[in-house]
């Protein structure tokens, strides 16, 4: 199959009607970002839903999604809820480096696993790293002693996330219609917690779990549970509990094929007083990819997909006209995403590799 142009999509039939090779980033076809989009909406879908809610068979859907994660093009990740405190805390780190070291301390910032997101910047620093640690004390120590074994590091500044308005696991590739998501949703809605509402100390089958997850967050529960050594009734209810309170699951697309191919990081600051329903209005803007509230110079940290290059100031002049009260101090355009949500990334923003996630306490 043919776009009009003449190029091929991504989704596209071969001659012989089996799908092309995805061998290089270009565009998906319909099919394929309903695929996506779904499993945004329901990461762990089963594929007779996904085909139900597509009009295609579950098998082809099933093809086309094993096609995009071999080419590294989409995957569906675990990772600790962001947003509850009492699970993990969340930090921002810029990191100003001596000249041409940049990348050598991206790479070696991007092996830890307390290190998810890792990006390569110009601006005010040369690297913007995030970091997920159990507790402040642990974020400290962290801080002080991530950068120490790591040549070429002038200069780092943390910023403590108090809040996440909006992340990442809340985009929307925006394929489908207000009945399609519904029903998605509908599917994926996890049954009411039961019981205190503070979350359980984790153990290392809770651990463990996290781990797998990382890697694959659509392992199936049969496969949790050889890798893990917990009986399958065990792994079902363990897996279940973890996405009701602890866990939450995200489906990524490499960023040059969303249609958002650039990236930025704007630090900006509001009035106290204005600062949650600020962050709220953020989190409904198209672009806002997440919005973190800091303890810091800058009150916000918003992370940003954009189209072109010029969209970086037109952006933040959208943002002036519909948010006054809110002053931009700084911003960086992303170079290159290093590493995302612990998978790690080529230049093309293809998945070549995953440091899993752990939980410090176990």
């Amino acid at each position: 199959m043919q776009d009009r142009d003449g190029s091929r999509a991504l989704g596209g039939l071969a001659a012989s009607g089996e799908p092309a090779e995805l061998d290089e980033l270009g565009e998906l076809d319909e099919l394929d970002r309903g695929v996506v989009h779904a499993l945004q909406v329901h990461p762990r879908a089963s594929w007779a839903l996904v085909g139900e809610v597509l009009g295609v068979d579950p098998v082809t859907a099933a093809r086309r999604w094993r096609r995009l994660e071999q080419a590294g093009l989409a995957w569906v990740t675990a990772y600790p809820r962001l947003t509850d405190a009492r699970i993990v805390v969340t930090g921002v780190i810029e990191v100003d480096t001596e000249p041409g070291a940049a990348e050598d301390v991206a790479r070696a910032l991007a092996d830890d696993p307390a290190v998810p997101n890792v990006k390569l910047t110009a601006g005010g620093r040369d690297v913007v790293a995030s970091v997920q640690t159990r507790t402040l004390d642990e974020l400290s120590r962290l801080s002080g002693s991530l950068f120490r074994p790591i040549p070429g590091v002038r200069a780092t500044r943390t910023h403590v996330s108090t809040g996440l308005p909006t992340e990442g696991s809340r985009w929307r590739l925006r394929s489908l219609d207000a009945a399609q998501t519904g029903r998605l949703e509908q599917e994926a809605r996890p049954p009411a917690p039961t019981g205190s509402t503070a979350p359980a100390r984790w153990d290392s089958l809770d651990a463990r779990l996290l781990e797998l997850l990382s890697v694959d967050g659509r392992m199936s529960l049969r496969d949790l549970s050889a890798a893990s050594g917990a009986p399958l009734t065990t792994v079902r209810r363990r897996v279940a509990s973890l996405l009701a309170s602890r866990l939450l699951l995200r489906c990524d697309l490499a960023r040059p094929l969303s249609g958002w191919p650039l990236s930025a990081v704007y630090f900006a600051s509001v009035p106290g007083q204005y600062l949650e329903e600020t962050s709220r209005v953020l989190s409904q803007v198209p672009e806002v990819r997440s919005c973190a509230i800091t303890a810091g110079p800058h009150n916000l940290v918003v992370d940003v997909w954009l189209r072109t290059l010029h969209d970086v100031h037109t952006f933040e002049a959208h943002l002036s006209r519909r948010l006054p009260r809110l002053t931009v101090a700084d911003r960086s355009v992303v170079l290159r995403t290093v590493k995302h949500m612990g998978r790690l990334l080529d230049r093309g923003g293809r998945s070549v590799g995953v440091v899993p996630l752990r939980h410090l306490e176990a």
